[in-house]
């Protein structure tokens, strides 16, 4: 499975979401060539996804072919026209979820073969062969003919009749609807020929079916209450909707996702409105309404949602498109800690909260409440919980939304710096504090007020003199220390001034005065890119800040020099005019 990381963590619902699995697809597998157009796709099931949305097209995250088509929580999806021949399609799966964002996943893609042959004749799904009564305002639809491009529709009053549609293309697709409607109480002749560029289907069967007496098949509807996207619902609700004239009655689906219908299957009602009990909190519904009449169904009629809230969500913001929490979130580290012979420390949550609690956790699991302001004072080593919560009148109820973690109050103390360790790198100085004492420490850099970091590792240091600074996290002291860069590093100068006034023109290794020996054996010079620039022997008059008879600028510029003892020695100068 690929791995798409939406985050460090997010925090929902109490639950810890690291990373998400996506899909890869099973057949065709990614890469795949010279797959049937008719073929099938399937992808592996993700656990914990609450449905799959996918997109076909000719280019990654195309949707010319298929265009963000929900398939619930089936893996296997079946492109309802087939697919363009020798071509590569790229296919984009969506893990659709109720309580989190979607998340679109990598396109993976495979390649259609070539067809060579007419396909093969289709048959009629609706109307189906020998029906009667057939509203006459129905569309004509089949099913899909593998390899076909298109379709050709006759109909007529007698066999092989055309006087209704003689001969029709309507392209690639799988309907017609006839420019008027057919004839009441009339038996018609329909023939379904596809075809593509190699021909087309010989000798399909002509099918029949009779409409009835004209009728109008009623218009779609839409929720009054809830409106479409309401929320703060109440648990038994009135559902209500605009009646719909000429609509003999109602067939009523809710389910608690857009491909469900687990509350309300269908149910059939013959007025517009309708109390339902006892609804979960805090989940969104959706709904689709179809009116119907002697002549049929409404045709197309969309879903709605709305969203009960006797809770702290999540619920549908209409607004903003988004799921909103009313529990607040919280940034409390996992460990503090208290001073040494200090008596308590006091901590204050910076959280927006409208009221917080801090517990002890006694042995046994117990909790002693210590506090209720966003202040608490410490002096006992242990675990605690510290909770932040929100309000809301519901419903005539006030119902609290609370966010908690528990955390670990350690024995803390003022640090001491050992020492500063300063390594020259091709980058810049590394400077690595060592420390002593027991407690949670930051660090910072020149600035007694920060910013501070956890680690004690500063790299990619400009060259010069600092003062390191370390603090405990729980303010029972600091520490600092001055660190003066040396001019050179074992002999290597730290700038030159190549202006021609004979002083210092040249970049060279300096033998230790102590011996005056050479303990080098070959330099190399590179800019700060890593680019290589110059070799000098260390026994040469050194670099005159030249490169093939250019002057190069003022800057910063890098060595590495080899010992006679095989050791690379690293570091920076720069170059003043």
């Amino acid at each position: 499975m690929k791995k798409l990381i939406i985050g460090t963590f997010l925090v929902l619902m109490g639950n810890i979401v690291q990373a998400q699995d996506c899909p890869n697809l099973i057949g065709p597998v990614d890469g795949a060539t010279n797959i049937p157009v008719d073929t099938s796709i399937t992808w592996e099931n993700i656990p914990g996804v609450t449905g799959y949305v996918i997109s076909l097209g000719t280019a990654p995250n195309g949707t010319d072919i298929v265009n963000q088509r929900a398939v619930g929580s089936v893996t296997t999806y079946d492109p309802p026209l087939g697919l363009p021949e020798n071509t590569e399609i790229f296919v984009t799966i969506t893990l659709f979820f109720l309580n989190l964002p979607d998340i679109t996943c990598p396109s993976q893609s495979f390649t259609t073969g070539d067809v060579t042959t007419p396909p093969l004749c289709t048959t009629i799904r609706s109307p189906l062969d020998g029906t009667t009564n057939v509203n006459s305002a129905s569309n004509i639809s089949w099913n899909y003919a593998p390899t076909a491009t298109g379709y050709r529709v006759s109909m007529g009053t007698s066999p092989n009749g055309t006087d209704v549609a003689n001969n029709v293309d309507v392209g690639n697709t799988l309907t017609y609807n006839p420019p008027a409607d057919l004839p009441a109480s009339t038996l018609l002749y329909i023939t379904i020929t596809p075809y593509n560029e190699n021909g087309a289907a010989n000798l399909c069967t002509e099918t029949t079916f009779t409409t009835g007496a004209a009728a109008t098949l009623p218009n779609c509807t839409s929720l009054i209450t809830p409106a479409d996207g309401a929320i703060n619902v109440p648990l038994t609700p009135f559902l209500e909707w605009n009646p719909v004239p000429g609509a003999t009655g109602y067939r009523l689906s809710i389910g608690t996702s857009p491909f469900d219908q687990d509350i309300l299957e269908n149910a059939v009602f013959d007025t517009n409105s309708t109390f339902v009990i006892d609804f979960e909190p805090n989940r969104t519904f959706f709904v689709t309404i179809t009116p119907f009449n002697a002549a049929g169904e409404a045709i197309g009629c969309t879903q709605e949602t709305f969203s009960t809230i006797l809770g702290c969500g999540p619920y549908f913001d209409a607004v903003t498109g988004e799921l909103v929490f009313l529990n607040p979130e919280i940034d409390f580290p996992d460990e503090v800690g208290i001073c040494l012979n200090n008596g308590g420390t006091t901590f204050t949550s910076t959280d927006v909260a409208e009221g917080y609690r801090w517990y002890k956790i006694e042995t046994g699991g117990s909790e002693t409440l210590i506090s209720t302001s966003s202040e608490v004072e410490l002096s006992e080593l242990g675990e605690y919980r510290y909770e932040a919560f929100n309000t809301a009148a519901q419903s005539g109820n006030t119902v609290e939304c609370p966010t908690s973690k528990n955390f670990n109050v350690v024995v803390s103390e003022a640090p001491r710096i050992s020492t500063v360790l300063v390594t020259e790198q091709v980058s810049g100085l590394r400077l690595e504090t060592i420390v002593q004492g027991v407690g949670s420490y930051e660090f910072a850099l020149d600035d007694i007020n920060g910013p501070y970091q956890d680690s004690n590792i500063f790299t990619n240091v400009p060259a010069g003199s600092y003062t390191v600074y370390v603090r405990d996290k729980g303010g029972c002291g600091t520490d600092e220390e001055r660190v003066e860069q040396d001019l050179t590093l074992e002999g290597f100068p730290k700038f030159f001034t190549p202006n021609g006034d004979g002083v210092n023109d040249f970049w060279q290794y300096i033998p230790p005065v102590a011996t005056g020996e050479i303990n080098v054996s070959t330099i190399t010079i590179y800019d700060r890119y890593g680019k290589l620039l110059a070799q000098i022997s260390p026994s040469s008059r050194g670099w005159d800040g030249m490169v093939n008879g250019r002057l190069l600028p003022a800057s910063d510029y890098w060595f590495k020099a080899i010992s006679l003892e095989n050791r690379e020695i690293k570091g920076n100068f720069s170059l003043k005019r």
